[in-house]
C-alpha cells in the first residue's frame, strides 16, 4: 500500500485525552496538525511535539465569534485544511432533575454548538476545493444511553444527527462527514475533566450512587487505548468510502448491538399501533 500523502489536520482540544492522541498519531504519520488549545502554556507544549508541523491555535470553541477569524488565520499561515476533527468537549454527570439549565447550555455549547461553528468555518474552503473530511467525535453515548449523563447523551445524539444530515448535504462536493463514536478510552474524561452536578435529591441515591462510584473507580482503567484510536482515525481518513459513523471499542460495539436488538423487538411489539395512524380508505 502506498504511503498516505501528507494532509493538514485541524483538531480541536489537543492538550489532553483523545485529542492529544489524535494529534500525536497524525504528526507521527507525517501530517501537519493545527491544534486548538485554551492556554498559552498548552500551546508551547503542543508546538514542541513537532516544531515544524505542530501548529497551536489558542481558541475556545465556545467563543463562536472568534472561530471564523481563527480558522482564516490558520489556513493563511499553515495551509488549506484537509481534515477537521471536532474533538473538544467534555462530559457532564448529573441527574436531569438535579442539574441546572445552565449546565445544559454549557454542555451543548461545547459539544454541539462549538463543533457546528468550527464546521461552518471550514466548509467554504472545502467546498471550493471539492474535497475534505469532517470527523465529529461523538460517543457511544450518542447512540446508547446511561442514567446520570442525560445532558451528555443529548449533546452527542444531537451531534450524531447533525453529522449524518450534513454528510448528505455536502457529499456532492467531495466532502465526507463521519461521526466517530468511542467507547471507554483511558483518558481523564471520567476524572477531573468531568463536570459533576452535586447530588441533592435522595430519591435518586439508589440509581446514582453506584453509577458515580463505578465511574470514578474505572477512571484510568478504561479498556480503550488512545494511541490505537489515533491509528483508527488515520485509517478512517484514508478510506475511499468512509462510513457515516464508526464505533471504536468492543464495549461500544457490544452495547450498540444490544440496543439494536432491543429496538427491533420493541418495534415489532408495537407494530400494529405504529401502523394504525394512517387515513383509512372508505
Amino acid at each position: 500500500m502506498a504511503a498516505a500523502l501528507p494532509k493538514i489536520f485541524l483538531i480541536t482540544g489537543v492538550s489532553s485525552g483523545l485529542g492529544r492522541a489524535f494529534a500525536a498519531g497524525a504528526l507521527d504519520a507525517g501530517h501537519r496538525v493545527i491544534g486548538t488549545v485554551r492556554r498559552d502554556s498548552d500551546a508551547e507544549a503542543f508546538a514542541a511535539l513537532a516544531p515544524d508541523r505542530a501548529h497551536p491555535l489558542v481558541l475556545d470553541v465556545t467563543d463562536f465569534d472568534a472561530i471564523p477569524a481563527a480558522v482564516t488565520y490558520a489556513e493563511q499561515n499553515v495551509g488549506p485544511i484537509d481534515v477537521l476533527v471536532n474533538n473538544a468537549g467534555y462530559g457532564h454527570e448529573g441527574v436531569l432533575e438535579e442539574a441546572s439549565m445552565h449546565d445544559l447550555q454549557r454542555q451543548f455549547a461545547a459539544n454541539v454548538f462549538g463543533p457546528v461553528a468550527m464546521t461552518k468555518a471550514v466548509l467554504p474552503g472545502m467546498r471550493a476545493r471539492r474535497r475534505g473530511h469532517i470527523v465529529n467525535v461523538t460517543s457511544m453515548g450518542g447512540f446508547i444511553t446511561m442514567p446520570g449523563i442525560s445532558f451528555y447523551c443529548g449533546s452527542k445524539f444531537a451531534l450524531e444527527g447533525i453529522s449524518e444530515a450534513l454528510g448528505k448535504e455536502v457529499a456532492a462536493f467531495g466532502i465526507r462527514v463521519t461521526a466517530l463514536a468511542p467507547g471507554q478510552f483511558r483518558t481523564d474524561w471520567a476524572g477531573r475533566s468531568m463536570d459533576r452536578t452535586p447530588r441533592s435529591i435522595a430519591d435518586y441515591d439508589a440509581v446514582m450512587d453506584p453509577i458515580r462510584a463505578a465511574r470514578q473507580a474505572k477512571s484510568g482503567n478504561q479498556p480503550g487505548d488512545p494511541s490505537r484510536a489515533a491509528q483508527a482515525l488515520l485509517a478512517l481518513i484514508e478510506a475511499p468510502n468512509p462510513p457515516v459513523r464508526l464505533f471504536l471499542g468492543e464495549d461500544a460495539l457490544g452495547l450498540v448491538e444490544q440496543k439494536l436488538d432491543q429496538m427491533k423487538a420493541e418495534i415489532a411489539a408495537w407494530d400494529a399501533l405504529s401502523r394504525s395512524t394512517s387515513f383509512t380508505s372508505s
